[in-house]
């Protein structure tokens, strides 16, 4: 097998304050690569303000033109940043074989096994903040959070159940606990009684999966795309989205091309929903222009190699791409009972995985707000075989919400999920 170089990912720093990074990747493709390159951006806390990226099939040169997102709270390791990137670049085949090779033959390497799931249990007395401070320290610590369930007593303790998986795979070892329980600690100070991290058991594996149910009120709010297009009907500006197909121009590609406001997360929203409709992109640019606008142009094949010539899917893929950039995120403040809980829903990958950060940008927007979270856990949900990732938040005693307090609430977590705060 080749080796991995560190040619593969190269970071140019800025020259200058307010200048971007360049991250450039020179790798075997694969499929999706440039949605799990993107994720990883996002993680990271970075904006893409320029993109281009090509590839014959075999071989793909990808250019993205970075910047820290505005409030970023730590500086960026980009010496972890390209680990990470590095990590996601299949291997290149030796001299005299391709990667189509090595697969007939079987002897490219084995997709990565699933990483080990902990339970971490806290307990804590209640403050303000408290559990955006532990979303935080976990975010540090490169802890992806796969489920939570937070509970908080009538007499302020709290007990917090996260199911995580450590990007480190390191999570086993007393050294990487002991880290963990030093950080949160040091920010969590007095509000931490006690902190446990085990192996999650199998009886555990099953518990984040028995969430609540939606209420068809609540479906229909969130996940009805033809409510959602006519509210968005007189959409002008820097909120326009246009998404439009040409097959004029290549003989052998399919032209789309996109023109929208630009939200947190963009090119990552674009990258995954061309993965799940197996889409492949050959060649594209990515241009975000200083008044938030955004110019992207791709020359795309189906997965058979071949132009979109079929019109419904055409259709079928612009209504896609327009939903997705238009709400790639659904925000609603309900009532449930005598309580009001707010949820966020986000689109599961194919691969199963959710969209970062979701739940520090959640926790972040409501310690702004001075609000304190009650409840709250993670779930997921199949809606029109689709998988979604459902947050859910309940305000305990301040369930009578003035109306001004709920768009707050909604405007607040909506800006702060799509990077407009």
């Amino acid at each position: 097998m080749g080796v991995p170089s560190d040619e593969v990912v190269q970071i140019r720093l800025a020259d200058a304050a307010g200048d971007p990074a360049v991250v450039t990747v020179s790798c075997p493709d694969k499929t999706g690569l440039g949605c799990d390159l993107c994720r990883v951006v996002l993680l990271f806390g970075l904006s893409v303000v320029k993109g281009d990226m090509s590839t014959d099939g075999r071989w793909c040169y990808i250019v993205l033109w970075v910047l820290p997102r505005r409030g970023w709270p730590v500086p960026v390791p980009w010496d972890l940043l390209k680990d990470r990137l590095l990590q996601l670049c299949p291997v290149a085949a030796p001299f005299g074989f391709d990667t189509a090779d090595l697969a007939a033959a079987g002897l490219q390497d084995a997709a990565p096994p699933a990483p080990r799931l902990f339970l971490l249990k806290l307990y804590c007395f209640d403050r303000m903040g408290l559990l955006h401070d532990v979303t935080r320290v976990l975010c540090d610590l490169e802890f992806t959070i796969r489920r939570v369930k937070v509970s908080t007593t009538p007499d302020g303790t709290v007990l917090d159940l996260f199911f995580i998986t450590d990007a480190r795979e390191l999570l086993h070892t007393k050294s990487r606990r002991e880290e963990a329980y030093d950080k949160l600690e040091s920010v969590l100070g007095d509000s931490l009684a006690s902190c446990e991290i085990d192996p999650a058991t199998e009886d555990m594996l099953s518990c984040p999966q028995a969430c609540a149910s939606l209420t068809p009120a609540v479906m229909e709010q969130m996940f009805n795309t033809d409510l959602i297009e006519e509210q968005s009907i007189g959409t002008r500006g820097d909120n326009a989205i246009s998404v439009t197909t040409d097959n004029s121009l290549s003989s052998v590609h399919t032209l789309i091309q996109i023109q929208c406001g630009d939200h947190k997360g963009l090119l990552y929203d674009i990258m995954r929903t061309f993965k799940d409709c197996n889409i492949q992109i050959s060649y594209g640019r990515f241009y975000a222009t200083q008044n938030g606008r955004c110019d992207v142009d791709l020359f795309v094949v189906q997965s058979d190699g071949k132009k979109i010539l079929d019109q419904q899917r055409q259709r079928l893929l612009c209504c896609r791409l327009r939903m997705e950039l238009l709400r790639p995120l659904r925000v609603a403040l309900v009532n449930r009972g005598p309580d009001t809980e707010l949820l966020v829903a986000n689109p599961v990958e194919v691969s199963g995985k959710g969209r970062p950060l979701v739940f520090y940008d959640i926790t972040l927007a409501l310690k702004n707000l001075q609000k304190r979270i009650f409840l709250a856990e993670i779930g997921r949900h199949v809606v029109e075989d689709r998988e979604w990732e459902v947050y859910r938040v309940h305000f305990g005693e301040e369930h009578d919400l003035s109306s001004t307090m709920r768009s707050k609430i909604v405007g607040g977590v909506t800006s702060m999920l799509m990077g407009l705060e």
